[in-house]
């Protein structure tokens, strides 16, 4: 064994122990997401009508709305995860997640224009336009970036995510305000939101959250090797047009499905990678199953607490990431955490 991997073997019992614990934090939220609500239901009571439907309006509530709302979050929640994973380690740009890239506007302007225009009005029939926007945004910033001398760097991909996203947040708006219909449609999708969803939705994106899901992690290796640089990188045997191809599809199809699915949720492909990177180092194998872990954990908490945060009604859990998120970032960056490699 070489020196270098002496350590990480050593590390092994603590991240699988950290993963575990994560898992069961998980396990816990899942409960509580589904018990907790306009009435509580406590988790021993959730555990039993999930496993014996009693007939009772506390089983129905629990079985037809609170279940696909909280299966709903664990997708979305790992689909984001993994698709901020892949898209810092694929451009080395610690500020790279589906919303600052521009990504996820480009999947929502696609199912805008899906819905005003188009007249399509189910999960099934835009989440081909969500995937087909999410790839021609991430596709057309990475080609930006490139453009010019030498590899992308960080600062030109934010730049040129921030443009793209800009310009398709106002076709948005304008689309969303040129019908009334439209906008009634679109007005909580758009902020974000897991609530009011037909189960045909979780299985709608069951599929291509799944083959995403399976791209990505088999990327890992190679994702370690890329970090090093593209020279080294083929040294070791990774083929970096066929890496960096299937890291983009496999981010098409989380961030696409995810959005068509909720809507667009911000800072939890950004924050949650940079948070697991700062325990776990840079292991693409270790990150991304973190990422998967932590991320949902984020979106129940969010969800659950924009349930109980206002007197009458809810916050949409686009709303409360972006109000959790965004001093945790800031806090990050103070602390010199920003570091994709």
């Amino acid at each position: 064994m070489s020196v270098d991997a002496a350590p990480a073997v050593r590390t092994r019992p603590r991240y699988a122990a950290a993963l575990a614990a994560t898992a069961a934090l998980l396990g816990l939220l899942v409960l509580l997401s589904i018990g907790v609500g306009a009435k509580f239901y406590p988790p021993a009571q959730v555990w039993d009508v999930l496993w014996h439907h009693d007939g009772s309006y506390a089983a129905d509530v629990i079985r037809e709305l609170r279940l696909p709302r909280t299966l709903l979050g664990l997708m979305v929640g790992v689909a984001l995860g993994l698709a901020g994973s892949l898209m810092q380690a694929l451009t080395g740009n610690p500020l790279a997640d589906p919303g600052i890239l521009g990504v996820s506007a480009g999947a929502s302007a696609a199912v805008v224009l899906a819905v005003g225009v188009l007249g399509v009005a189910s999960y099934t029939g835009y989440i081909w336009f969500a995937l087909l926007g999410a790839f021609a945004a991430a596709t057309l910033v990475y080609l930006i970036g490139q453009t010019g001398a030498g590899r992308a760097s960080p600062v030109r991909l934010v730049l040129a995510g921030a443009a793209i996203g800009a310009c398709l947040t106002g076709f948005i708006a304008g689309v969303s305000g040129l019908d009334a219909a439209t906008f009634d449609h679109l007005r909580f999708w758009t902020v974000g939101s897991l609530a009011g969803h037909a189960p045909q939705v979780l299985t709608g994106m069951l599929p291509f959250a799944a083959v995403g899901t399976a791209i990505a992690l088999a990327l890992g290796r190679a994702l370690n090797a890329v970090a090093l640089g593209d020279d080294t990188a083929r040294s070791l045997g990774v083929r970096l047009i066929r890496t960096r191809a299937l890291g983009i599809l496999a981010v098409t199809l989380l961030c696409g499905s995810a959005t068509a699915a909720a809507g667009p949720i911000g800072f939890v492909g950004l924050v949650v990678p940079l948070a697991v990177r700062s325990f776990t180092g840079p292991d693409q194998r270790w990150i991304m199953p973190f990422a998967m872990l932590v991320s949902p954990c984020l979106l129940l908490s969010a969800d659950i607490l924009g349930r109980v945060v206002l007197p009458d009604g809810e916050l949409e859990v686009g709303a409360v990431t972006a109000l959790l998120g965004a001093p945790v970032f800031i806090a990050m960056v103070r602390r010199g955490k920003l570091s994709a490699r």
